[in-house]
């Protein structure tokens, strides 16, 4: 089934969904795409590894695949925007998710590789309010397997302290990898993970509704910080974020020249500018918690975690300190 929509606000499909599709799936799988190379080969690779019902939701961003989609009695397309003004990550995500019909949700990148039976671990492992992280390999794109290399899998993740770097929009609250918790820890199979990178989570549809739909593309912008504005909504709003190592994925990581997202030169302009705002709103938004569904500070959620690397003992009087420096340039 393909639908192609302009604006989030005008698709009111859900219904037709409803009458065209008369069992409702168990997990809704929802893919954001932009120009994605491995788009196909993820989607076959869901339908042949999921062993419980499931439906897989591929958001199309301003262009269409040549050649096109397999076309899975399960698999639903929508198209929304051009080359010239597509509609970013996040309101693709809130498009995929608006018309989910699963008990489960799942985000998943158009380039991963997945575990037999993914879609029924996470399930056996996953409380109404828990967000659940698979544990993440590399992919090897080319050979459709687990990179060969010789690093561990990521397990865990920390938010790394905002101001490491001022003025860099690569840094900011972001998810970095936690090896030493990886050791630390590895016998545990389900486990608490203060943050993730985002090319994959899985929670109910019930959670996603509550606590984080639709994603807050005002704040955030179109593209970053997706990962911590979901678990920051999670672990502050009351509910847990989890890795589950009994269960796995890989994912490609297409470094900085791989991405081939084809925007036209205004629109890269106007996302770069984005990515910026975004990454101060993020640290304003968090630090000074103005989440309006929390039931815990942000202060809580360091503590639960501490120590935390790259964040120093005197960190609520750094980040003032920092943030003047910044203000200042």
């Amino acid at each position: 089934m393909i639908y192609q929509v302009q604006f989030l606000h005008e698709f009111k499909i859900r219904g037709i969904l409803e009458t065209v599709m008369k069992i409702a799936p168990t997990v809704s799988i929802i893919i954001p795409s932009r120009r994605e190379r491995y788009l196909q080969q993820t989607i076959d690779d869901i339908i042949a590894k999921a062993e419980g019902s499931t439906e897989v939701i591929v958001v199309l961003d301003g262009y269409w695949p040549d050649p096109p989609l397999t076309n899975y009695k399960n698999l639903v397309v929508i198209h929304q925007g051009t080359i010239y003004e597509n509609k970013g990550m996040r309101q693709c995500i809130n498009a995929g998710m608006e018309i989910a019909k699963g008990k489960y949700v799942m985000k998943s990148d158009g380039h991963c590789l997945f575990d037999q039976g993914f879609d029924v671990k996470l399930i056996a492992d996953c409380e109404d309010n828990w967000v659940v992280i698979p544990r993440r390999y590399r992919l090897d794109p080319e050979n459709w397997k687990i990179a060969p290399v010789k690093r561990p899998p990521i397990d865990y993740q920390f938010l790394t302290y905002p101001y490491i770097r001022t003025h860099d929009p690569a840094c900011g609250l972001h998810g970095d990898e936690w090896r030493e918790r990886y050791f630390r820890r590895k016998d545990i199979l389900i486990d608490d993970n203060m943050s993730t990178q985002g090319s994959l989570y899985f929670t109910t549809r019930d959670w996603w509704f509550k606590m984080i739909h639709p994603m807050n593309v005002e704040l955030y912008g179109s593209f970053i910080q997706e990962a911590q504005e979901i678990c920051n909504n999670t672990w502050l709003g009351g509910g847990r974020v989890v890795v589950n190592k009994k269960t796995w994925y890989a994912h490609w990581h297409k470094g900085k020249n791989g991405k081939n997202y084809g925007f036209s030169n205004a629109r890269y302009a106007f996302h770069q500018a984005e990515r910026n705002r975004g990454r101060r709103n993020c640290i304003d938004y968090w630090i000074n918690n103005k989440f309006p569904k929390r039931v815990h500070d942000f202060e809580w959620l360091i503590e639960k975690f501490w120590p935390v690397p790259t964040w120093p003992k005197n960190w609520k009087k750094q980040l003032i300190i920092d943030k003047k420096k910044e203000d200042a340039k």
